[in-house]
């Protein structure tokens, strides 16, 4: 039995010094061998002197290209390694490499009528890939005799084994039915920002179930907003499976990105460091190109720069790219406390006070829940959101992100209009049940149904519970205090993607009289639990006290005497 890894635990310090990420030699030394024979002759017809890929390429192209190939055992007839990710930086010959492999893989098969699909977003996507195909057959009298090209199908066939190489733009149209035991999807960002890209997906890659010795690739570069859908699943799956976390040997990822400590330092920036993420600097990609778009990126707006850091130095676009963010926004992501429940908070805290600022039925309503610990009276915060699912039609462009949020139990989505207040109404409950309720702050506008449905269990204006936090650069207070807290530690927050999205989509204008916090884009650019957080925040900074002086202990010793 071969053993192989496709893990590579040390890759930062690999990336760095320009080391081979695939750890593991090809596990079919002569399947691998056989194949870069046939790639390295293809030839790259748009290149200067149009060279093979054998006088241009660099070797990290034929340690991947053996690495697929390599991984076919020809005697059982199964590809042991199926799936592949390739993650880099734009203009690093991506879709023609993209094309080399699959041309390989079509001249190398021998399943009779097979089907071999390249799967792009766009038409135009799609011809990037097909194009540069096309012109490797031409270009060669050899594989003019043995493949036929059809230029307005986008497809090349096997003139032989009557194989066909097909190249699509996809919807669940082009790729229903579909038997392909070799798919290859160019750009998967792109895919990230369509709701029904997976399910679309699955179809086009069925067909590996009959076909052992089928692959699956995927090439992308980084997204130019922050990753979702379908992307952002394979995404987190490689890094997982390249790190070590989750073993599967049948899945292989090389993803060009900077080490965390790069990031951090923003040694991106250093023109020095562009090779880690751009392996043909040099060849396919100009440094002196690069230095000159940076220097031009710096001085405008942030984003435009952020297109510029996620496809030339993939740089994944996050909360800290926005040069008119929200100041505690550099310190969000080490705030966050592991474990960080609702149960969690409600335990550990002496006294609570719920946010809330609703929405319309194309925005979220938004909910925070922010508790300060009984003995180190660090302010303690978890939050949710609820939207009505015809959001996910209205705000498509931000619908994959939102079903992320979904499958992460961060956000319910609800059919009916009521569905929302009755389950926030309910926390509310149990909270103020707990004794732990020192009020509820909200956002007054277009807030009727709710301040009805909190009075039917007694939380009142006229009691006191019930408080309309100041809105716009009345808020300025909050803001500060919550950026404060943030940036000295003593305050902490479940670690919710949720808040990470709508903490990095606040932008900080400044007014007349002080600053407001707003949205970056107008739409889909959320931050309604955010701002619940600063109505909660508001009243958190008045050192409330429970009501008479209520707690846990209390709430607890309630249930015995009632049992």
């Amino acid at each position: 039995m071969k053993d192989w890894t496709t893990a590579c635990m040390d890759w930062e310090k690999r990336i760095v010094a320009g080391r081979p990420l695939i750890v593991s030699p090809p596990l079919f030394p002569d399947e691998a061998q056989a194949a870069l024979d046939v790639f390295k002759a293809l030839r790259i017809v748009d290149a200067a002197g149009s060279p093979t890929f054998g006088e241009a390429c660099e070797p990290w192209v034929f340690d991947f290209v053996a690495a697929i190939f390599g991984a076919y055992d020809a005697e059982s007839g199964q590809r042991l390694i199926r799936e592949f990710f390739l993650l880099i930086s734009k203009k690093n010959a991506k879709s023609t490499i993209a094309a080399g492999i699959m041309m390989t893989a079509l001249i190398r098969n021998w399943r009779m009528s097979a089907e071999l699909l390249i799967i792009a977003p766009t038409i135009e996507v799609a011809q990037n890939s097909f194009k540069p195909a096309a012109d490797m057959v031409r270009a060669d009298e050899e594989l003019t005799d043995l493949l036929h090209v059809q230029d307005h199908y986008r497809t090349i066939t096997h003139r032989t084994t009557g194989a066909v190489l097909k190249v699509v733009a996809a919807d669940n149209d082009t790729v229903s039915g579909k038997k392909a035991a070799f798919v290859l999807i160019d750009e998967l960002w792109v895919f990230g920002a369509k709701p029904k890209a997976d399910a679309m997906l699955r179809e086009a890659t069925g067909g590996l179930v009959s076909r052992p010795e089928g692959f699956v690739i995927s090439l992308s570069t980084q997204s130019d907003a922050p990753p979702a859908g379908v992307f952002k699943a394979k995404l987190d799956y490689f890094r997982d499976v390249r790190d070590g976390k989750i073993d599967d040997k049948k899945s292989l990822g090389v993803l060009y990105e900077f080490p965390k400590a790069m990031l951090n330092s923003e040694a991106y920036l250093d023109p020095d460091n562009f090779y880690i993420t751009n392996p043909n600097l040099g060849r396919s990609v100009s440094r002196e190109w690069l230095e000159d778009e940076l220097k031009k990126e710096l001085a405008k707006d942030a984003s435009t720069r952020n297109t510029f850091l996620a496809k030339h130095l993939n740089i994944e676009i996050g909360q800290n790219h926005r040069n008119n963010r929200w100041p505690g926004t550099d310190f969000w992501p080490k705030r966050a406390m592991e474990g960080l429940t609702l149960d969690h908070l409600l335990s550990v805290s002496e006294v609570v006070v719920v946010g809330i600022d609703g929405g319309g039925l194309d925005d979220l309503f938004g909910f925070a829940v922010v508790g300060r610990h009984k003995e180190t009276r660090d302010w303690l915060v978890w939050a949710h959101a609820w939207c009505h699912e015809g959001v996910l039609e209205r705000r498509k462009s931000i619908a994959s992100v939102l079903l992320d949020f979904k499958r992460a139990g961060e956000l319910t989505i609800v059919d009916d209009e009521l569905a929302d207040i009755s389950e926030i109404v309910g926390i509310i409950d149990e909270i103020n049940q707990r004794g732990l309720l020192a009020s509820v702050a909200v956002d007054p506008a277009g807030l009727g149904e709710m301040i009805e449905a909190l009075a039917e269990i007694g939380i009142t204006q006229e009691g006191g519970q019930l408080i309309g936090a100041p809105q716009g650069w009345a808020m300025m207070n909050a803001i500060k205090t919550a950026e404060r807290k943030l940036a000295n530690g003593t305050m902490k927050h479940s670690g919710s993607k949720l808040m990470a999205w709508c903490v990095g989509n606040l932008k900080i204008e400044p007014t007349a009289t002080g600053i407001r916090a707003t949205k970056q884009n107008a739409g889909d650019a959320k931050i309604d639990p955010v701002m619940a957080m600063f109505d909660a925040v508001t009243v958190m900074s008045r050192n409330p006290e429970a009501p008479e002086g209520g707690t846990m202990d209390d709430y607890f010793n309630s249930l015995v005497g009632a049992a």
